[in-house]
């Protein structure tokens, strides 16, 4: 959420910045309301600085028997007071109707952001590893023979329809194994703090990461109200929702290995085939809570944490930065890992890694003590996948695909494996 200030001091840098998004001006509409809203505030003040002047003169006019003055007073002041009620409410709900329009505007990209409309305007920062020269033609992963026997969507798809899917044998103990991996890389290697968190969450935990309320379509929902995470973004982050903290116990770095449940609105037709888009996956998520001057920074340190688990697993990869018409609506700055997929002869995502500078603080209305003292002021945030199991279960597979449909795993899991370096033809380890 934004600062009302800000969009004060300087309406047309607001406006401008969300014209690199392709947003219309709105600070118009903004300012109008928040006028309304602070007239009715003053107003109501005035009518109650008028209310306690009547208060006192009332006891005064009893005091000295003026019963005409007496019952003018009195008869102002339940006139005023019932004002005062009025103006209050008007201002409650001009001051909820503000936050919800601020609520509804996504986070202003840095200077740094490349402009842009969409994923053809992003650009690439580095790479990593050369793709795979193959003496046959690749295939993708669910076409693999050792891979066809531990990857089931037809009993996916009866137990609970498209895009879901399940592993088996050999298949599901990589996967297990790579978010094992994962996690012992980001604990022991770059120090961040394993957590365990609930994958159903109160509404107020997805509205403080900014998934509501824009973007409920994406999210599953139960009746009894709780909201299933799209990812562990939203407890991590919010496990400081509210809090005022001490500059010391910062940064706050943590990861986590959740199931992650999406709709995938919008997405109707695209990659229908195999595990990339599915309504049910996991991922190891990351995320730093960090002060005001640390931020990008901590962004870097985050982009090399996820980049470190492809390059162990021997995976070529790039990183682009998203321009601003393609980053989410709560990032700042955004980096894409993109892995390549021989079966699919290109680069897929498989993490994002964001910055959001103190927009989703504003909303958990979480905060810390500066150092040297002085008025809190609110953290900011940061999260990356550090990877999405599933997808990175993908180009394993596909990289280190044989002829005979067997698959060479990497040496990063073969002690997660027991020993196991192949995934056979027959869908066994060995």
């Amino acid at each position: 959420m934004h600062d009302i200030r800000t969009i004060r001091d300087d309406p047309q840098a607001f406006d401008a910045a969300l014209a690199r998004r392709g947003l219309a001006p709105v600070s118009p509409q903004i300012l109008a309301l928040d006028e309304k809203r602070r007239a009715q505030i003053a107003a109501a003040e005035t009518a109650q600085a008028e209310q306690n002047r009547a208060s006192k003169e009332v006891g005064a006019a009893k005091a000295r028997g003026d019963d005409a003055e007496f019952e003018r007073l009195r008869a102002l002041v339940s006139e005023t007071k019932a004002d005062i009620a009025r103006m209050q409410a008007e201002a409650a709900a001009l001051d909820n109707q503000l936050r919800d329009l601020l609520m509804g505007i996504p986070n202003l990209p840095l200077d740094r952001v490349p402009d842009g409309k969409d994923e053809d305007d992003n650009q690439e920062i580095r790479s990593w590893g050369e793709p795979r020269r193959f003496n046959f033609a690749p295939v993708e992963h669910y076409e693999i023979g050792g891979v066809k026997s531990g990857m089931d969507f037809e009993t996916a798809a009866k137990l609970s329809g498209s895009r879901f899917v399940v592993l088996k044998g050999g298949v599901a103990r990589i996967h297990r194994a790579l978010a094992q991996f994962m996690l012992d890389l980001h604990v022991e290697k770059h120090g961040l703090q394993e957590t365990w968190t609930p994958v159903l969450v109160l509404e107020e935990m997805m509205v403080g990461t900014g998934q509501l309320p824009k973007f409920g379509e994406d999210s599953y929902q139960t009746r009894e109200g709780y909201w299933l995470i799209p990812t562990s973004e939203v407890t991590l982050t919010n496990t400081v929702h509210g809090e005022l903290l001490d500059h010391a116990s910062l940064p706050r770095r943590m990861t986590a290995h959740s199931q992650c449940f999406r709709s995938e609105a919008g997405s109707a037709g695209r990659d229908t085939a195999g595990m990339l888009r599915q309504h049910q996956f996991e991922k190891v998520e990351m995320v730093s809570i960090t002060d005001a001057e640390s931020g990008l920074a901590e962004h870097e340190r985050m982009t090399r944490c996820a980049e470190a688990v492809l390059e162990a697993l021997g995976l070529p990869y790039r990183t682009v930065v998203l321009c601003s018409g393609d980053m989410g609506a709560g990032a700042r700055i955004t980096h894409d890992l993109e892995v390549w997929l021989p079966g699919q002869d290109r680069y897929r995502e498989i993490s994002s890694v964001s910055y959001c500078g103190d927009y989703q603080a504003r909303r958990m209305n979480a905060r810390y003590r500066p150092e040297g003292g002085g008025r809190p002021e609110f953290v900011h945030t940061l999260n990356g996948s550090g990877l999405a199991v599933g997808r990175a279960l993908i180009a394993v597979l596909e990289n280190g695909q044989q002829v005979d449909g067997s698959v060479d795993l990497p040496a990063a899991l073969h002690p997660y494996l027991r020993g196991a370096t192949r995934l056979g033809a027959d869908g066994t380890l060995s």
